[in-house]
């Protein structure tokens, strides 16, 4: 069921957003036991991610997905979603996610933890290098960007180098190393929507600056 359903969401949506890769090379020869961390503008992420990603997938979905329709639920279950409470404060997610990329899925996630309205990047939260050390699992930075052309959207999906472990290493009970963890993620997926909006000569989403901050003033 998987399998199939993967097959059809691929063919549908390569059809109808014309699906371009971008570095395609970096995508690991492995079938899974890695994370995806990817930017986050839109629900069609995750599908977007596993049309042109080959392996079994899990990914985090908020619960209010789950009780919307029988189909939608259906459907992100068999495809490899589980649900997540925002707010709830527990440590279920953390611990399916582990299970799952030991038992050699990719974990998708997106470590910014709510979509991006305006296309800027956000901080990373610590919950991806905390996943990727209890599971000693590397990381693949990926960045989507939708191109709106001819009245349709069309996507691009960039894929960056495989983060080793050894690079995102962490001491659980040192917060400053879990953000500088999490900051290494960021700052490759910044750099490869930097490249997606390079290509098309488009300046890259900024927000505007905040009246009165110096170069002086930290946002840690």
């Amino acid at each position: 069921m998987y399998l199939f359903l993967r097959f059809c969401l691929s063919v549908v949506f390569h059809i109808k957003y014309g699906i371009r890769v971008m570095n395609k090379g970096n995508i690991p020869d492995l079938k899974g036991g890695y994370i995806i961390a990817c930017n986050h503008q839109s629900n069609l992420d995750p599908p977007m991610v596993a049309a042109v990603v080959k392996g079994k997938f899990s990914f985090i979905a908020k619960e209010e997905l789950f009780h919307k329709h029988w189909f939608i639920t259906f459907v992100i279950k068999h495809c490899g979603a589980f649900p997540v409470a925002r707010g709830a404060g527990d440590d279920a997610p953390i611990k399916t996610s582990v299970e799952c990329i030991e038992k050699g899925r990719i974990l998708v996630i997106f470590p910014e933890g709510t979509r991006s309205k305006d296309g800027v990047i956000g901080r990373m939260r610590s919950g991806v290098v905390l996943i990727a050390s209890k599971a000693n699992a590397p990381v693949l930075p990926v960045c989507i960007r939708y191109i709106k052309h001819k009245n349709k959207k069309r996507v691009v999906v960039n894929f960056g180098e495989l983060i080793p472990q050894e690079d995102i290493r962490i001491d659980e009970d040192d917060r400053k190393s879990m953000r500088n963890a999490a900051k290494r993620i960021g700052s490759a997926i910044t750099e490869l929507q930097k490249e997606l909006y390079d290509a098309t000569g488009d300046p890259v989403p900024a927000k505007p600056e905040k009246s009165g901050k110096t170069d002086t003033d930290s946002d840690e």
